[in-house]
């Protein structure tokens, strides 16, 4: 039987949090709850990142090879690296998917 692997460290960098932060503000002028529940949600759905890396494709054209992306949500897209060595995915940016990639 094969051993469980550890999982990967989810890391957000400083701009990806300021995403979601701008994110949860722009929807919270209109509705607070619904605001709240979109921030975690798109935190969440990062975790299973954790076990499955590679879970996201790779990158679009113009990005460094290696950025990967999830889609998160119908509007958001969460762009990370997979640092193997330091088993870490480090989330670096949170965008609107009609916003400019980063």
């Amino acid at each position: 039987m094969a051993m469980p692997r550890t999982p990967y460290r989810i890391e957000w960098r400083p701009k990806a949090r300021e995403d979601v932060r701008a994110i949860v503000r722009y929807i919270g002028k209109g509705n607070p709850t619904r605001a709240h529940s979109i921030g975690q949600g798109l935190r969440d759905k990062t975790l299973p990142l954790a076990q499955h890396p590679e879970l996201g494709r790779t990158g679009r054209p113009g990005l460094p090879d290696s950025v990967r992306e999830l889609v998160v949500h119908r509007n958001y897209i969460v762009f990370y690296r997979v640092l193997h060595e330091a088993r870490t995915v480090e989330i670096v940016r949170v965008k609107h998917a009609a916003q400019q990639t980063p």
